[in-house]
């Protein structure tokens, strides 16, 4: 007789090598019975399909499984002096099962619900406890007379914790009227109206919109002889989820930027913005139809919102939003545009089904915005761009708390994790990386080409998973099933931290190493401003870009692949070379208008330790909202004066988006 902890321990085993038995005969049955699945992915990448495809969204609280929306309306009032919106939706929706659930339920999160009726008759509805942070789920009782197909009809009113709005007074914003725009993504339209609030559901849209405002919405205007004043009519024909719908509502004036394109704006800054945009967006769509496919969604208009704006831009369908940072005055920042653009085929037109699967929105649309940049600019800007992605994506893994978890191209968030918690660089960069690997493995572009057409057509008007991905990149080249399987997908889709590095042209980049390398290594043999005005002069940038700029100031900060800076190298040991860089390259950098170029100068200027220059961080981050810069601008004041991070926290907070608010106190740990 074996002695018990032997017992247990060969039971174990066996146990553990029944159940990668019973994975490796599920994934190889899988194969055989999935008509998706003709070719078997590598096994350890098998054993993690999900039994169904898409894979089940866990951020939603509703059972989207069971029904088909086949259409929503929203009617919805502005009310700035309530700072609410209010209103109803209506779902048509048809059941796949009618016999399959008792009830009917949606997401909700802090809203006012007041009525519900099914087919025009009152029902009975209740609002379960608040689950965080997904809400509380809208609980709809399902009425035994009720046909397969039938109309729900919400009534709601948000609250003072919506989260998917902010509202700015009239002393708020530039033009003294007040103004309210949504961001819905990932989780936050279920503070907007009752939903199914998960990207695994599309339907097409119309909206009536009252405000006494000007109203944009991420849809098409319809105007008829009939139009009640203050009232706003608008539809949109594609199916789209939940979190693509963009309201925005203020003193907004319009300009013409292109045949298919208006530029949306407050007065004040209507002319720089049309200015900025004009004759370009036509050009990034041309390129992006003539890589993909025509554009779907018939209009391109952009809006630019106020400060406070927490992102670079928002993909809604015909009304991209973005950031007023974009006016940079020289068209460097417009390729944020290009990215927007790109997710009308990567995002909204071809979705991820849950947030776990969110590179599949955004790796794709970074990698189809470098090559609109590419196809206009030529392959060394889109190979720059690359290179500058890849040191934000180095960043944004050092910084975070958790990149064991937040740094895998895969996410796991089915344990209730906020996807906010998530959000960072990497489903952008590491996916992009993917992307761009596959293309020269594969044999370049004209061989991935014809796959990105196939891969947007199949899955038009879709949600997908990953594994659907896979499974179609293995059917399109089963030829190259050999090369396919040679790709580490454990490590590049689960494994955290960087993704193996790829070749990268650096002809826009080697001019700026180089100066790099030389301030570093000047910097530790001269001791005086006067020696250095001998070494270097403004003319050392005279042709630099924006990119480029930001390039030379990071690699500064940075240790960069190409970068010789020594890795105890310390700015702050030498203040006159810093200082000096900052008065030789003064009109460039120090005067710059670029959002981009300014953050990564306060970056170098903290680095330094140039302490004169800890207020004027502060001042700027009173004036942004973009979390691109807002949140790494509190880190780098914390790091060096957590007083004064702390103390203009708490002056701006009430200007930022509740989104912005939250993280920036988080990163605070406040």
């Amino acid at each position: 007789m074996f002695p018990r902890s032997l017992c247990t321990r060969y039971s174990t085993a066996i146990h553990q090598c029944s159940r990668r038995l019973q994975g490796t005969l599920a994934a190889f049955s899988r194969n055989i019975h999935t008509p998706n699945s003709r070719k078997m992915l590598p096994l350890s990448i098998e054993q993690r399909r999900p039994t169904q495809s898409p894979e089940y969204d866990q951020s939603t609280l509703s059972n989207y499984k069971d029904i088909t929306v086949l259409h929503t309306n929203l009617e919805l009032s502005v009310s700035f002096d309530k700072s609410t919106v209010s209103g109803s939706v209506t779902f048509q929706l048809l059941y796949e099962d009618k016999r399959k659930s008792n009830e009917l339920n949606l997401d909700t999160s802090y809203l006012d619900v007041q009525n519900v009726q099914v087919d025009g008759t009152k029902t009975d509805f209740w609002i379960e406890p608040r689950k965080e942070p997904l809400g509380s789920r809208l609980v709809v009782a399902k009425s035994s007379s009720r046909n397969d197909k039938f109309n729900l009809k919400i009534q709601f009113c948000t609250t003072d914790k919506c989260t998917a709005l902010q509202w700015l007074d009239s002393k708020q914003t530039k033009g003294g009227k007040p103004y309210v725009f949504s961001q819905l993504e990932a989780i936050h339209a279920r503070s907007l109206f009752p939903c199914f609030d998960t990207p695994s559901v599309k339907s097409p849209f119309t909206a009536s919109i009252e405000s006494p405002l000007p109203v944009v919405f991420s849809g098409i205007e319809t105007k008829d002889s009939k139009r009640v004043a203050n009232i706003y009519k608008f539809e949109q024909k594609v199916p789209i989820p939940a979190y693509l719908i963009g309201i925005a509502s203020g003193d907004l004036s319009s300009a013409p930027i292109g045949p298919r394109s208006t530029v949306y704006s407050e007065p004040f800054r209507l002319k720089d913005c049309q200015w900025e945009f004009e004759h370009d967006v036509e050009k990034f769509i041309q390129a992006a139809e003539k890589i993909i496919f025509d554009y779907e969604w018939g209009t391109y208009d952009i809006l630019i919102n106020v400060d406070s704006y927490p992102y670079g831009g928002m993909e809604s369908p015909n009304m991209t939003f973005a950031t007023p940072t974009l006016i940079a005055h020289d068209k460097s920042n417009i390729d944020v545009i290009a990215h927007e653009l790109a997710h009308s085929w990567s995002g909204n037109l071809v979705t991820n089904c849950s947030w776990n699967h969110f590179w599949l929105n955004e790796g794709w649309t970074v990698y189809i915005e470098r090559r609109i940049v590419g196809a206009i600019h030529g392959e060394p800007t889109r190979h720059f761009s690359a290179l500058i992605g890849w040191n934000d994506l180095q960043n944004s893994i050092d910084s975070m708390k958790n990149p064991e978890r937040f740094s895998t191209l895969v996410q796991n968030l089915n344990d209730n994790t906020d996807p906010d918690d998530a959000f960072s660089t990497v489903p952008y960069e590491k996916g992009f990386n993917l992307l761009f690997h596959l293309e020269n493995i594969l044999g370049g572009k004209a061989e991935f080409d014809p796959f990105i057409r196939h891969y947007f057509k199949k899955f038009a008007k879709k949600s997908l998973d990953t594994f659907q991905f896979l499974d179609t990149l293995y059917d399109f080249f089963p030829e190259k099933k050999g090369i396919l399987d040679s790709v580490n997908w454990e490590t590049w889709l689960y494994g955290p931290g960087m993704p193996p590095k790829p070749h990268f042209i650096t002809a826009l980049a080697d001019n700026v190493y180089q100066l790099a390398d030389k301030w570093i290594e000047m910097a530790q043999n001269i001791k005086t401003t006067e020696d250095f005005r001998s070494e270097f002069n403004a003319l050392d940038i005279k042709d630099f870009n924006s990119n480029q700029l930001v390039l030379f100031l990071e690699t500064l900060t940075q240790n960069g692949h190409f970068s010789k800076k020594p890795k105890h190298f310390d700015w702050a040991e030498f203040p006159v070379a810093s200082k000096a860089l900052l008065e030789i390259y003064e009109d460039k950098i120090v005067k710059s208008q670029n959002a981009e170029v300014v953050f990564k100068m306060f970056k170098f200027q903290i680095f330094a330790r140039l302490q004169e220059s800890y207020k004027d961080l502060a001042d700027w981050l009173g004036t942004v909202g973009r979390m691109k810069f807002v949140r790494p601008g509190y880190r780098l004041l914390d790091s060096v004066d957590r007083q004064l991070a702390i103390a203009t926290f708490k002056k701006f907070k009430d200007t930022y988006h509740p989104i912005c608010k939250a993280l920036v106190r988080q990163d605070l740990n406040l």
